[in-house]
């Protein structure tokens, strides 16, 4: 269609309307993005791949594994593609890998969810479904077994500055295996027996316990490290910390090992992912905690990063102006949002820095500033 004529209805005037795009990627690391995905999610998804391309992947064309229980759409596939730099792969998981086991009883499960409706998410089945997949199973996806490293992506979210470097990279050769933006206080009433399991597992397996562990991260309780704010009066020795998993970048080969899988295989034989409403978070943290030399753990404290309702974000001038970084958003209220969640009472970062990994106060990666 020549310039200056009639525009037809719909865009059949367009002899080529997707360039094609060198998708070869740039990236050293056997690394991949990998986000767990409805179709209906499009846009959200589209949202944060357009945020993460802006601020890291367009240049290293990591590529996209997007995860779902039914087959993805031809828009799903079209659109995700033409948005990532990388190439993009679309993966139907298997019914043994979604839904609830065998030995999970099916008239107690809907019990409970009858029972959880004041439960965040707790009357879902499918978020249950979700939880338990993403503890144990997703790294088991036949696609993955191409990959070494993986970042977690979720739909609706920003990444509020640049990366000026790769994080997979930064992983491999500081010798981590899984880095974290936030960590906060997991909802006491989605877990009420999961520490009785967790201990029970530790006594039955004693020689999986890392000598180097960060057990202390997850066990102790003094307030003066949260401006005196106390999360939880329970008699339980868990203070309810963990890494919120909806950002994470690891080490596959961590979640493969026969040490995680026999401590996931303990927890799914108790129920409590379909019997309560256990989320991947407080497993993946509680055996990164237990199974891990916490020296291996990284927090990416120079990563801004925003997913309701919590906001992540430099606090130093420096890096934020070189990174430049965008520490804004909306809240679920939808008034302006500019506190990181590091400065808020509940979060479980100033107990990392005490028990975990310790607080660099030089970072490790050398900030370039860019016109």
């Amino acid at each position: 269609m020549k310039t200056g004529h009639q525009k037809l209805s719909g865009n059949s005037y367009l002899m080529n309307p997707f360039p094609h795009l060198n998708k070869n990627q740039i990236g050293t690391e056997n690394a991949t993005m990998v986000m767990l995905v409805r179709n209906s999610e499009l846009e959200g998804a589209l949202q944060s791949m357009r945020s993460l391309e802006d601020r890291f992947n367009r240049h290293y064309k990591y590529p996209y594994v997007f995860l779902n229980e039914v087959p993805f759409s031809d828009e799903f596939k079209e659109r995700t593609s033409l948005m990532a730099s990388g190439e993009t792969y679309y993966e139907l998981i298997p019914e043994k890998d979604w839904l609830p086991p065998p030995h999970i009883d099916e008239d107690k499960l809907n019990q409970n969810i009858e029972k959880s409706q004041d439960i965040i998410y707790g009357w879902s089945k499918s978020y249950r479904n979700m939880c338990h997949f993403n503890s144990g199973f997703f790294y088991k996806q036949k696609i993955l077994d191409n990959y070494d490293y993986y970042f977690r992506i979720e739909p609706d979210v920003e990444y509020m500055c640049d990366f000026q470097y790769d994080p997979f990279t930064f992983l491999r050769e500081n010798n981590k295996d899984y880095g974290f933006v936030i960590a906060i206080h997991e909802y006491e009433n989605t877990i009420p027996t999961l520490w009785e399991t967790v201990k029970n597992f530790t006594k039955d397996y004693p020689d999986l316990i890392h000598p180097n562990n960060s057990l202390d991260f997850i066990t102790t309780k003094e307030v003066d490290i949260n401006y005196g704010f106390n999360i939880s009066d329970n008699d339980s020795e868990y203070n309810l910390c963990h890494f919120w998993s909806n950002f994470e970048i690891g080490n596959l080969n961590f979640f493969r090992s026969d040490a995680y899988n026999t401590y996931f295989n303990y927890l799914d034989q108790a129920g409590g992912f379909f019997y309560e409403r256990w989320g991947d978070a407080p497993v993946h943290s509680i055996g990164l905690n237990l199974l891990m030399d916490k020296n291996r753990i990284h927090h990416f404290e120079d990563i801004g990063y925003y997913h309701v309702p919590y906001l992540a974000c430099p606090t130093s001038i420096d890096v934020k102006t070189s990174k430049r970084c965008f520490c804004k958003t909306r809240g679920l209220d939808h008034d302006v949002l500019t506190t990181p969640i590091d400065a808020e009472p509940f979060s479980c970062l100033a107990r990392w820095w005490r028990y975990g990994s310790g607080k660099k106060f030089l970072n490790e990666i050398d900030y370039t500033f860019s016109h």
